[in-house]
């Protein structure tokens, strides 16, 4: 999975301008209509107002997205989990992310005719197709084959602790006292859930894992910080499709000259379904789904799916796969879900002012 990634996060995709009106203009404007509407038929009538049901309608197909990406991207992590029990997971991921990316360079290249990006437009789909899909998403697919998918779903979910002490290592800015306190709860959330699992810190395997899992989220934070000053207004779908094929392309060929894939044919039903899940609902429907709610509803609002993926991702891992579910997950969870909420709460009212 994947995580941030997404966004900030992780933040799980780049963030794009909202098509909603500023408040203090929607204010203005209803003041207006206010001072022309002083008579009771007046005001009936401005509720009747075609623009005011389409924004209502728009607004419920936005939360209905929203819905759909808070539980499929919770449910990519149970996919990958299956998936790289029987097949290398670099590989899983490059055939994974080529496919969902094809799906959607088909539509738009082939059906909507669009244009290519030209010259330096290609720059930041590169660098980002290294950093969310070769480096993050990669890592993280990697991640679960060696620990659980809930644990790497939780870890997935803190990448906004790393934005703060990135930011503040590359500012002269101080932390906010806020800031500081989400910082620490969230760190401190994530040593109580690992507090089941310290025997198993004597498996380097189990180690390895968390190690990828953590840097899966550190490149899917620079891979946020580094949207937000390179982004332009290219078309986001077309360009998350260069980013997945780029990214796909790479791993896979990668896998075969390094003799470390197997051959198609013998890959398993079970992970040519969880591939297929994962393409559909983790590459295609979730990712459009979510550029789509964040184009219609409010940024810290469409961010709640960050805190929902971890706890379906926990919950079905215990009811499919057996995996941990104890007291201490369910604390460490909910205190590291907190700080990284006082994070963005700290970080929205700040860009509010």
């Amino acid at each position: 999975m994947s995580k941030q990634r997404p966004g900030d996060g992780a933040h799980r995709y780049p963030p794009f301008q909202t098509l909603t009106l500023d408040k203090t203009e929607a204010l203005a404007e209803c003041d207006q209509s206010d001072a022309q509407s002083s008579q009771r038929l007046g005001r009936f009538m401005a509720k009747l107002n075609p623009l005011q049901f389409g924004q209502r309608s728009q607004r419920g197909k936005a939360l209905v997205a929203l819905a759909a990406v808070c539980f499929f991207w919770g449910t990519t992590w149970i996919a990958s989990k299956e998936g790289v029990r029987h097949m290398p997971a670099l590989q899983l991921a490059g055939i994974r992310q080529f496919l969902g990316g094809s799906c959607y360079l088909f539509f738009f290249l082939m059906i909507k005719k669009a244009a290519l990006p030209r010259g330096k437009a290609w720059g930041p789909i590169v660098v980002l197709s290294l950093l969310n899909f070769m480096l993050s998403n990669a890592l993280s697919t990697w991640g679960v084959q060696y620990i659980s998918a809930g644990l790497g779903s939780i870890i997935g979910a803190i990448f906004p602790l790393w934005l703060v002490v990135i930011g503040f290592f590359g500012s002269k800015s101080k932390l906010s006292s806020k800031t500081a306190l989400g910082l620490a709860l969230g760190f401190a959330g994530i040593c109580v859930v690992f507090w089941d699992h310290l025997a198993e810190f004597l498996d380097p395997r189990f180690r390895f894992g968390i190690a990828l899992s953590l840097l899966s989220t550190w490149t899917w934070a620079f891979g946020t910080l580094y949207t937000k000053k390179q982004a332009t207004a290219f078309n986001p779908y077309l360009s998350l499709g260069l980013q997945m094929v780029i990214s796909g392309a790479t791993l896979f060929t990668g896998m075969q000259v390094a003799g470390a894939a197997v051959p198609l044919s013998a890959i398993p039903a079970a992970s040519w379904w969880a591939i297929a899940y994962l393409v559909v609902f983790g590459s295609v429907i979730s990712f459009i789904a979510y550029l789509y709610a964040l184009q219609h509803l409010p940024t810290h609002q469409v961010s709640i799916y960050a805190y929902i993926n971890p706890i379906v991702a926990v919950l079905l891992g215990w009811a499919l796969f057996d995996e941990k579910f104890s007291l201490a997950i369910v604390l460490g969870t909910a205190i590291s879900l907190y700080g990284i909420y006082l994070i963005n709460v700290t970080r929205q009212s700040g860009s509010c002012k």
